[in-house]
């Protein structure tokens, strides 16, 4: 990724950062981070020693899509702080592949709107069922989710051959992910041999939680699939669906379906066998419409803040928030590294103090159950210590 090599004595003096129209403050604690505001955008570089020398790169939590941004920005500094650069591999060309499919869930939180009915499938692997169904029904919206890099590219791929553009692709937790889709407007969610995660039950996709919101999303009729190999999941699955009061679901055992996956082909060499769990929706539910709108409403002491901040983690029910570093500007100002939301998929952010004033830094929190809960216990603990 971009970086630049500096000679550490030519970083040695202050930068005049008032004077800058690209780069607006430098924050000093375990390494010093460099804030860019550049064709609209905010973001950090972050500047450590190296061998005696000093590298600057873009900070991975705020790191812009734009990586011509960041390289931007990078010739920008070497040039701002007349050094002498040692290194920079700022021409190399990305080896990044573009997934033209892909959606950030910001996306999804923001903007995504469709007439259509979507049906989902979580973990889509090869992508061998999820095209299948997108050719099968040109008319409905596929959402596939899936975390393994791989995977997302070689279903782009065909995708892309195969002239489809009926599916959207999102890398996020799928534990996660329907509380951004609204009520009643999915028809069918696939999970196909999901990891059975035996010594890491937490871990499983199914739980009381996401067959709620399973539920609620599910158009009425609408089903929800479950299919594996794994008669501990099977069966961990079913008790579940026993936990519910008002459920319909039908269980069939060895059943081939119009197409297969990689993995049940050597299930079925192997004589292993495989068991589908389908729940049908017979509710309406009502639309859900969080709403927070992630502002520090007051000012707190910065210098107070900075003398007493300690690591530290605040767990709750249902969310976290670990408050790691802090980064001094000057007495008024500095930024803190705080992880905050769901055990599942907490955020990585930085909260931004300027003349005492709070905001979070680059972007908000996603808006979900978790991040609102941790926001809202994230004001009392500023309130407290600040």
């Amino acid at each position: 990724m971009p970086h630049i090599l500096i000679q550490e004595q030519e970083l040695n003096r202050d930068l005049d950062f008032k004077n800058s129209d690209v780069f607006t403050f430098k924050a000093k604690g375990e390494i010093d981070l460099i804030g860019v505001s550049l064709e609209g955008e905010e973001f950090l570089l972050a500047q450590r020693e190296k061998n005696g020398n000093t590298l600057i790169k873009y900070d991975k939590i705020t790191r812009s899509s734009n990586l011509n941004l960041l390289k931007e920005a990078l010739q920008k500094f070497a040039k701002f702080s007349n050094a002498n650069v040692i290194r920079s591999n700022i021409a190399q060309k990305s080896s990044e592949k573009i997934v033209k499919e892909l959606r950030d869930i910001k996306f999804f939180e923001r903007e995504f709107q469709t007439d259509k009915e979507i049906w989902i499938e979580i973990g889509f692997g090869t992508g061998r069922h999820i095209l299948h169904q997108a050719k099968k029904n040109p008319d409905i919206l596929f959402i596939g989710i899936e975390i393994y890099k791989p995977s997302i590219e070689t279903l782009s791929k065909h995708i892309k051959l195969n002239e489809i553009d009926n599916i959207l692709i999102v890398d996020y937790d799928a534990r996660l992910f329907l509380e951004f889709i609204q009520s009643n407007s999915v028809g069918k969610i696939f999970v196909h041999f999901p990891v059975p995660w035996d010594k890491k039950p937490h871990r499983r996709i199914y739980s009381i939680d996401f067959l709620n919101e399973a539920i609620r999303v599910l158009k009425k009729d609408g089903n929800l699939e479950l299919r594996t190999d794994s008669q501990k999941y099977f069966d961990y699955c079913l008790e579940l669906f026993f936990k519910f009061n008002k459920i319909d679901f039908q269980i069939k055992k060895n059943i081939d379906l119009e197409i297969s996956s990689k993995y049940e082909d050597r299930w079925k060499r192997q004589n292993k066998n495989i068991y589908d769990l389908t729940l049908t929706n017979f509710e309406i539910s009502e639309n859900i419409e969080l709403k927070e709108d992630f502002e520090f409403d007051f000012e707190i002491d910065f210098e107070k803040l900075h003398n007493s901040f300690e690591n530290s983690s605040l767990k709750f029910e249902d969310f976290i928030i670990h408050l790691e570093k802090i980064y001094k500007i000057d007495d008024k100002s500095g930024l803190i590294r705080v992880t905050l939301g769901s055990f599942n998929r907490p955020e990585c952010k930085y909260i931004y103090i300027e003349d005492n004033k709070i905001r979070y830094f680059r972007s908000k929190p996603v808006l979900s159950k978790a991040n609102i809960s941790a926001h809202q216990n994230l004001k009392e603990w500023f309130r407290k210590h600040g």
